[in-house]
């Protein structure tokens, strides 16, 4: 009996991570800054396991450098479809509704000096790309957390 209810629990908790893994969801989008600098920004949304919220985990980069830039994603409680996207250094911000499947906004110089146009629209992904971007965004949260 000990071990068909240790093998229960063993089951109930391999089912449990397996649907905290699948909840993740990953969104490729391309777009421009300015109407005329080419990004592109990918997103990873998931529930936090502590708090059942979504957290998102992102990165981007200008398409003619091969640089990724790690984004902190706070998404506004009030109004769902409002974003804030800091660029990991704090070198630019940008400020995004997304719409349908898109992101419109602004992108903000850490000076506020410069208030640039941001539109992005969504680009669908096969399951390599995934795999791909996953590794990428791992790389470069571990260039910039690592101790």
């Amino acid at each position: 009996m000990k071990k068909l209810v240790l093998l229960c629990h063993i089951l109930c908790m391999f089912f449990t991570i397996d649907a905290i893994a699948q909840s993740a969801k990953s969104n490729l989008y391309k777009g421009t800054i300015d109407g005329k600098i080419a990004v592109t920004i990918y997103i990873k949304e998931e529930e936090n396991p502590c708090t059942a919220d979504i957290m998102y985990t992102s990165m981007y980069r200008y398409d003619k450098s091969g640089n990724w830039i790690q984004l902190d994603i706070t998404q506004n409680k009030k109004n769902e479809n409002q974003f804030v996207l800091v660029e990991y250094g704090f070198s630019g911000v940008m400020i995004l509704k997304k719409e349908s499947l898109n992101f419109n906004g602004i992108w903000i110089s850490p000076d506020s000096k410069k208030q640039l146009k941001v539109n992005l629209k969504e680009v669908r992904m096969t399951k390599k790309e995934i795999e791909s971007y996953e590794d990428k965004m791992e790389k470069v949260n571990y260039e910039n957390n690592d101790c």
